[in-house]
């Protein structure tokens, strides 16, 4: 199959159309109009510095249902320790810039170029996009990014500073959304690091019924503040 090239007309393929490794479309722009539109038909931008941009689908795609939570012993004895405090969108911009660090370490050709980021910051600013922080005192710890549709999180990027506060934190968001009644947790592609929590591939075709089931409910847009007894509510 082609991959086709975006125009300024606000339209995507049908993801279906994906070539076998998941790439659908380059081209078009970062605006929250067509990241919107991207996110709500199961497409996300992936793509380094010097390259256009450039739109993914994958099949199967990894996600994870908030039920199927999966957290192993070690890591529950340390947070019951009670080592971090854990925040909703309290430090965005610092958030999606360490990840970007932490990616770039490792891999010169990170997704979270500038552009990526101003884009994400406007998706934050329209209450769509969310950061999870770990906090050691008034250190950031740790902590994480995505974005929120219906009852959709798709998660983009964690980052650590401090042994175990990124996958603390990812367990204390989850926890939060299943109360909070989240169906679906979309991780993109597939890592051991998320398989560890019960990610799991399923079909894309599986995956957009679960998506559009889920986009059937109001989103929760502005501002994120956990719910003491569990869930997530606007600040």
């Amino acid at each position: 199959m082609p991959v086709f090239r975006l125009s300024r007309e606000l339209t995507f393929p049908p993801p279906h159309m994906a070539i076998r490794e998941g790439l659908l479309a380059v081209g078009g722009d970062l605006s929250i109009d067509r990241l919107v539109l991207a996110y709500r038909r199961g497409i996300f931008p992936w793509y380094a510095e010097d390259d256009p941009i450039l739109w993914w689908s994958p099949d199967p795609r990894l996600v994870l249902f908030p039920r199927e939570l999966h957290v192993s012993r070690s890591l529950r004895r340390f947070l019951n320790k009670g080592r971090f405090s854990f925040t909703l969108d309290r430090a965005f911009g610092e958030v999606i810039r360490a990840c970007a660090a932490a990616r770039g370490a490792n891999h010169p050709g990170t997704w979270i170029v500038p552009e990526m980021i101003s884009a994400y910051e406007r998706l934050h600013g329209a209450g769509l996009a969310h950061s999870v922080e770990a906090w050691c005192g008034d250190q950031l710890a740790g902590g994480l990014y995505g974005v929120s549709l219906g009852r959709t999180y798709f998660g983009e990027s964690m980052f650590t500073r401090v042994s175990n506060a990124s996958k603390a934190a990812l367990v204390v968001l989850v926890q939060h959304l299943q109360k909070a009644g989240y169906e679906l947790i979309d991780c993109q592609v597939t890592t051991p690091h998320l398989k560890q929590f019960g990610a799991r591939e399923i079909p894309r075709a599986q995956f957009l019924r679960v998506l559009y089931r889920s986009l059937r409910h109001r989103t929760l847009q502005g501002r994120w503040a956990f719910i003491p007894e569990g869930g997530i509510r606007l600040a």
